[in-house]
């Protein structure tokens, strides 16, 4: 979805989500009720996700204890739960894009509202775990601090006026359909980053909506922009996976000219929720035969319309013959952009194209090009 146009003015400052948006616990507590759901024969397969995402924790809990009719009430699931997920808080990581932000704002001086609607405590303590973020943040904010959390528009209101800030001068950047909603009954611009896929239609109501935080561009609303794109690509902290080249959907050479490497996701799967789908580009190594130049896309592929999150790279090098089964080393080194959709095959395979041409001119710079000495390549 397209910033709107109408914007009548520029953010001063910043009211950030926690939750989803830059820390990803929706991956611990799907871990969590996994296991737990399991002792009364029930299965958690994240199709729920969707209705306790943004939710207080108290409601969150009613809608799990009445969707799966548990034989328990909901204070008693809370006083089992709560403890479990305190004990894996030290696991919850950041979203990729998170600490590159809040740092960005803090270093030129935008003030920063944390509010979520999590507890105070919960809060502080998750943020512990990830060093220098409480100093990022003017004013921090839990739902048990207002008279309602969100949607209700309480705890916005409430972090603006801690700023001494008009809301409408806000800028609020959710990932969930209640904080958009909270925001917008506010009078803040909204800067959505759904954290559940292909959920986008829902956030009709935002003034954008974008894939991940890797994608924000603070200028868009009147605050200093990043400074770290180099040559159209940005740099990521390097990321390891490797496994048996497999056969794809058999599509990559006859449908679109590109043959792709494909490697199983089974054993990727949490690489591929805390890595936002989009195009990546850096080194693949295949033992026998040498190191090459890659670009790599991971998500759903919204033209072919994938019912699973896949990873496929594209290695830059004319192979005479196919390598099925050998095994492909791979190291991630940089963002080119976010998944898109297509109006048409002729325009996906030219913009395909476009991010072969970026990757490789941004592969021979040095800050790239070092990693393709890396030992894990080809050991």
């Amino acid at each position: 979805m397209s910033m709107s146009n109408s914007l009548k003015k520029f953010s001063s400052c910043v009211l950030i989500d926690l939750d989803g948006t830059l820390i990803n616990t929706d991956g611990v507590v799907g871990d969590i009720l996994r296991k737990y759901l399991c002792k009364y024969g029930k299965q958690w397969d994240g199709r729920e996700s969707l209705k306790i995402v943004g939710k207080t924790p108290l409601e969150a809990a009613t809608t799990i204890v009445e969707d799966y009719g548990l034989p328990c009430a909901v204070d008693e699931f809370n006083s089992e739960f709560y403890p479990l997920f305190s004990a894996q808080m030290d696991k919850i990581k950041s979203l990729p894009g998170a600490n590159r932000l809040i740092r960005h704002l803090k270093g030129h001086g935008v003030p920063v509202a944390l509010a979520s609607n999590s507890s105070r405590a919960n809060i502080e303590t998750k943020i512990s775990y990830h060093e220098g973020w409480k100093e990022c943040f003017s004013v921090i904010i839990g739902s048990d601090e207002v008279p309602k959390g969100k949607p209700s528009p309480d705890i916005f209101l409430e972090a603006a006026k801690r700023l001494n800030k008009d809301p409408a001068d806000c800028l609020v950047i959710e990932d969930s359909v209640p904080g958009v909603m909270a925001g917008k009954a506010a009078g803040t611009k909204v800067v959505a980053v759904p954290s559940l896929p292909k959920q986008t239609h829902l956030y009709t109501s935002a003034d954008e909506v974008i894939n991940s935080l890797l994608d924000m561009k603070p200028e868009n609303w009147g605050l200093p922009p990043f400074q770290d794109w180099i040559e159209n690509t940005l740099p990521i902290d390097p990321w390891r996976i490797g496994g048996p080249v497999i056969k794809g959907f058999g599509r990559g050479s006859k449908v679109l000219g590109i043959p792709t490497a494909n490697l199983s996701t089974k054993d990727y799967a949490e690489e591929l929720v805390e890595h936002p789908s989009g195009v990546y580009f850096g080194w693949a190594g295949l033992p026998t035969r040498g190191v090459f130049k890659m670009v790599m896309s991971i998500g759903w592929n919204p033209y072919f319309n994938n019912t699973e999150k896949t990873i496929e790279p594209w290695l830059l090098h004319d192979f005479t013959e196919d390598f099925y089964g050998e095994e492909l080393r791979l190291i991630i080194v940089g963002y080119i952009r976010p998944e898109a959709n297509f109006p048409s095959l002729e325009s996906l395979i030219a913009k395909i194209h476009e991010d072969k041409e970026v990757a490789e001119i941004a592969l021979d710079l040095p800050s790239y090009a070092k990693f393709k000495d890396d030992p894990y390549l080809t050991k």
